[in-house]
């Protein structure tokens, strides 16, 4: 069959994607990956076909953060979901999320243009990228969600219908329907649910991290995947000590973790310094500089893939962030995660602590002393690794990639139009 992923061009958004269409595509299936023509590089380097749609102007600002990361300091916490919490805000979110997915409208009949041409059977697409589901529907593709993180649009959007019913509310009370009919009325559609939340949604987050929605889910094991590099001889090697990563993500927030603890990088290659440990700090190249000259127990290197460094590590401090917090269960690497509120964070390093494979810290404890105890405390408490080796085992408990497969012929067969 004819796979087509549709995916909002931030790294953030690909590498999740990438092992499904691996898996697609070495079954034999037809994979193509629509993308801003300014980010094929994500996909090209990861061996795919890449389908550049929409013009440069397009989106171009969200592209920028690929490049740019000093523009992830423009990023706040209106987009993160912490369900524990006091939901009080949630119509405020839910406006702001609408803002968010009509950024990518403009893609749209290009979108469609390039169904009716190629004719997919199947299209997958990002949860930002509502249009895709749209250009399925006029071309008669069957048509799923693919997750990167917690489902805080269905979450969103299973609030927002519960008010509208207590209220006995009609369709024109609707925030959400304005923004679909831009989308729906030049192709003469009706809104369901479904262009909103896929015919299904495939689901790599673990069961203890899923929102408790009414939806038709499949789940995936999430295999992690950070990009192409060529890799250092160091990364291969068993460190004579053990190895801690300290990174700040590849979007989200986690590059203002300094500037909002408080703490520089200096001050932790300080602290860190005088522990029986190598560090691996993967930052920028102003941050690199500002430290002067280095330990020699510290490397300050500016990426390095996680799925090939944490092999040979022994914890890791993070903010966070699904990508990093998947690369390290992957390799039952026990975490210490200062959450950076973006998406889900809190709620990942909730799950993190609530199954004893990690510590918090929260950034405004976040200083050089308790980053070096709680450091300490992971290194030398065995039960932080066996924790780590229960989230790693859920985590092998969901069908891989390869074995989704056959699922995912059958649902399209079903729902194929």
């Amino acid at each position: 069959m004819r796979v087509l992923f549709a995916v909002f061009p931030a790294v953030a958004h690909v590498h999740p994607i990438i092992p499904q269409a691996w898996a697609l595509q070495n079954a034999g299936h037809d994979v193509r990956v629509a993308i801003h023509p300014d980010a094929v590089d994500l996909v090209t380097d990861a061996g795919l076909g890449a389908v550049p749609l929409g013009t440069r102007h397009d989106l171009a600002g969200v592209v920028e953060f690929n490049s740019k990361l000093d523009r992830l300091d423009s990023l706040d916490d209106s987009l993160s979901l912490d369900t524990e919490d006091d939901d009080s805000s949630w119509e405020t979110q839910w406006e702001t999320m609408r803002k968010v997915l009509s950024v990518y409208i403009p893609v749209l009949p290009h979108l469609v243009a390039f169904v009716r041409d190629w004719e997919p059977d199947l299209v997958v697409w990002d949860p930002f990228c509502v249009p895709a589901a749209v250009a399925a529907r006029v071309g008669g593709a069957a048509q799923a969600r693919f997750l990167w993180g917690r489902d805080n649009i269905g979450w969103l959007r299973a609030k927002s219908l519960e008010w509208l019913a207590a209220r006995g509310a009609g369709p024109s009370e609707d925030p959400l329907l304005p923004l679909m009919d831009r989308m729906l009325s030049p192709y003469g559609l009706a809104y369901e649910e479904e262009l909103l939340t896929g015919q299904w949604t495939i689901d790599p987050m673990p069961p203890g991290l899923r929102l408790p929605l009414d939806l038709p889910y499949t789940s995936v094991r999430r295999v992690p995947y950070n990009g192409p590099t060529a890799l250092p001889a160091w990364v291969h090697q068993r460190p004579d000590r053990p190895r801690v990563v300290l990174t700040l993500g590849i979007g989200g927030r986690g590059r203002q973790l300094f500037r909002q603890s408080g703490l520089s990088l200096p001050e932790v290659v300080e602290a860190v310094a005088g522990l029986d440990v190598e560090l691996i700090a993967t930052v920028g190249a102003a941050e690199r500089t500002a430290v002067g000259t280095v330990p020699d127990n510290v490397r300050l290197v500016d990426y390095v893939p996680l799925n090939h460094l944490l092999a040979t590590c022994s914890a890791i401090v993070h903010h966070g962030g699904g990508g990093t917090f998947a690369a390290a269960v992957w390799h039952q690497v026990p975490q210490l995660v200062t959450p950076m509120p973006f998406w889900g964070e809190a709620a990942t390093a909730r799950y993190v602590t609530d199954n004893g494979a990690g510590l918090v810290l929260e950034s405004h404890q976040f200083t050089s002393d308790a980053l070096c105890k709680g450091l300490t405390r992971l290194i030398e408490d065995p039960s932080f690794r066996d924790g780590a080796a229960v989230l790693h085992q859920e985590m092998l408990m969901a069908p891989a990639p390869g074995d989704l497969v056959p699922v995912l012929e059958e649902l399209t067969t079903r729902h194929r139009r």
